[in-house]
């Protein structure tokens, strides 16, 4: 016997299947004109690829905000306050391919104040840590954070972006 997959299932008894979301907190860390990224590599997406400095999976629990403090933390070692945390925008955005792991709300923050020096924390997955002028920044990064980079240099960001759809 064949088991049916849920969207069988909910065509048979119609029901609506629910669209499901990973969430992830993003960082941009900001000196003046300037916002932190981590080189990728070894973590089998988008090495070689410029990202913001911290960013990460919210765990189960845990608020956008609190995933957000924790990965600059483990990251990038530096402690955030949740009041120093601005919102920037969310992002829904999608891989296409159907795929749960593909379907992500990502919620981008900005950070001007924390205490510690931003320090590479994690050399296995980050081949390096540099500040970067937002009207000055390398290629490649990750095509989804380029999108808000590009906003906050511009002041367009809206509150609430789409990306791959």
């Amino acid at each position: 016997m064949n088991p049916r997959s849920s969207g069988d299932i909910a065509q048979s008894t119609g029901m609506t299947t629910r669209f499901r979301v990973v969430p992830a907190a993003y960082i941009a860390l900001r000196r003046d004109e300037h916002v932190l990224l981590q080189l990728r590599a070894n973590t089998g997406y988008m090495d070689g690829h410029w990202a913001m400095a911290a960013a990460g999976h919210v765990e189960a629990g845990e608020s956008v905000y609190d995933a957000a403090k924790r990965e600059a933390r483990e990251e990038i070692g530096v402690d955030i306050a949740l009041s120093d945390l601005i919102p920037l925008c969310t992002m829904h955005r999608t891989h296409a391919d159907h795929r749960e792991v593909d379907e992500r709300a990502d919620f981008f923050f900005s950070c001007s104040r924390w205490s510690g020096e931003p320090r590479l924390l994690e050399p296995d997955k980050t081949a390096d840590l540099r500040w970067f002028r937002l009207d000055g920044l390398p290629d490649p990064v990750v095509p989804h954070e380029l999108t808000v980079l590009q906003g906050l240099l511009g002041g367009n960001l809206p509150a609430v972006v789409t990306f791959g759809f």
